[in-house]
């Protein structure tokens, strides 16, 4: 395979969401099986239903910028109980847990500084019909698995290697 020739890989998540959480694994399966030249990119998708979820996305958005987004993410989705317990407080110690600026991921949850990055994603991820998470676009395929997951690392790896 050409270096480069793998199609983005569009990973529509919400982090107060337990099949999110199930899903990584196939994130795991397709990065294992085409390694470097696979990219998934997070995609944010709070749902009004879950009260943690934009926070949990503006401080991922944090993460990243600190270099230890998907960490961030993949320890934020392990403890999605929690989050729905103790919110911006659970936040915060997985931010401390990680070794990130924790005052600059409480800065980013009051002053807003993630905002147009997770409303632009919503926006976007409404006008392509995303409805729930996780969804995922590969290429121009747009897969949902809020639904079911069933075949899905199926499907997708059968994307990738189209």
């Amino acid at each position: 395979m050409i270096e480069g020739s793998l199609p983005l890989v569009e990973f529509w998540c919400e982090l107060q969401c337990s099949d999110c959480r199930t899903a990584l694994d196939d994130l795991r399966a397709l990065r294992a099986r085409f390694g470097d030249g696979l990219v998934v990119t997070l995609r944010h998708f709070p749902l009004e239903k879950h009260k943690y979820a934009y926070p949990a996305a503006e401080a991922a958005e944090e993460a990243f910028a600190q270099g230890k987004g998907w960490p961030f993410v993949e320890a934020v989705l392990a403890r999605v109980e929690e989050l729905e317990k103790r919110g911006p407080e659970l936040l915060l110690q997985v931010a401390g847990e990680l070794g990130l600026d924790t005052d600059e991921v409480e800065l980013a949850l009051i002053d807003g500084r993630h905002m147009l990055v997770i409303d632009a994603d919503q926006a976007e991820g409404t006008a392509i019909g995303v409805t729930g998470t996780p969804t995922y676009v590969v290429g121009n395929q747009r897969l949902d698995g809020g639904k079911s997951q069933d075949g899905l690392l199926e499907r997708i790896t059968g994307l990738l290697e189209g």
